[in-house]
């Protein structure tokens, strides 16, 4: 459910507070917990830290953000992958491949360089 227009936008005011009188350019990264904040046109440029419950990851804000919340850009689950032990045997087969195909190029490398050359 959306905010009400005659409420307007939800920016937070410490946060409007932080960029204030400031230069995108010259401001670091600020660091922030308010992931409910929508994006302000006055954020467009600044790099944002927006904590997902581990790390601040950092957001550059652009103007196609503007509307947005900050946590929208800042996930809090980290998708590790889909299989199980079918799915690992393949990717270690797979690993072990690409070792062999290494060990056989350098081995044929060092065998091309070492022999002498005829005049």
């Amino acid at each position: 459910m959306t905010r009400s227009l005659k409420k307007g936008p939800f920016v937070e005011p410490k946060l409007l507070k932080k960029i204030e009188g400031k230069r995108p350019v010259e401001t670091g990264v600020i660091k922030t917990w308010y992931r409910r904040s929508q994006i302000s046109p006055e954020m467009v440029g600044f790099t944002f830290g927006v904590y997902n419950g581990k790390v601040h990851v950092e957001v550059l804000v652009s103007e196609e953000m503007v509307g947005h919340r900050l946590g929208e850009f800042s996930a809090t689950r980290k998708f590790v992958r889909h299989g199980g032990k079918m799915q690992k045997d393949l990717d270690t087969a797979k690993k072990q491949a690409e070792i062999d195909a290494a060990k056989a190029a350098k081995g044929a490398a060092e065998g091309a360089s070492s022999a002498p050359a005829k005049k």
